[in-house]
């Protein structure tokens, strides 16, 4: 999310030639550097997409992958 304290800002889709500013200006903060961290060595080693969703929420994967919007963030090769 753009903004923590809002649901609204999620970021959808992000290149991962994007994702070095968005920890600098500290969007990217905390426990998720070290996940961003190994989608982007993933997405170097031959992975085309990497999805981060929130296990908490029902049927999040089934939202994810079978809807227009989803409800998590995903990185790609650009």
């Amino acid at each position: 999310m753009r903004d923590v304290n809002d649901p609204e800002s999620l970021i959808s889709s992000v290149r991962v030639d994007e994702v070095e500013a968005l920890v600098k200006d500290g969007t990217i903060s905390k426990g998720m550097i070290p996940k961003t961290d190994s989608a982007v060595s993933a997405l170097k080693n031959g992975v085309h997409r990497v999805h981060f969703i929130d296990g908490e929420q029902a049927h999040s994967l089934l939202l994810e992958i079978f809807t227009d919007q989803g409800v998590g963030s995903e990185i790609v090769n650009a």
